[in-house]
């Protein structure tokens, strides 16, 4: 069961405050801070999609580019000793690294 909301390629997170008696929630993986709450699950997803069509709307008004939460490129730090296997592993099956990389993560979670 997973605890994140999704709207439009957009994430965000599931809280909450026993002081406020209340969810709340941010969307994550952009820079921006957009947070959204409610009394219930419905409100709470009702305004998490409220705050990314508000989001989008603004940046089309303003003619900005909305920031996308996943852009296909990260880092990642492995061992020394992983990198060589995996490196070996694209070289032996005539992939890029990158190719590899990505066929073991898609193995793993797709």
């Amino acid at each position: 069961m997973s605890s994140l909301l999704s709207y439009k390629n957009y994430n965000g997170t599931v809280e909450y405050s026993k002081a406020d008696n209340c969810l709340y929630g941010k969307v994550i993986g952009v820079k921006s801070l957009l947070s959204y709450e409610g009394d219930s699950v419905r409100e709470l997803e009702a305004d998490f999609r409220s705050v990314i069509d508000e989001y989008l709307k603004d940046c089309e008004e303003r003619g900005l580019q909305p920031e996308l939460p996943y852009k296909g490129t990260f880092n990642v730090r492995i061992s020394p000793d992983l990198h060589r296997t995996i490196a070996t592993y694209a070289i032996e099956h005539g992939k890029s690294l990158n190719a590899a990389v990505e066929e073991a993560i898609e193995h793993m979670v797709g």
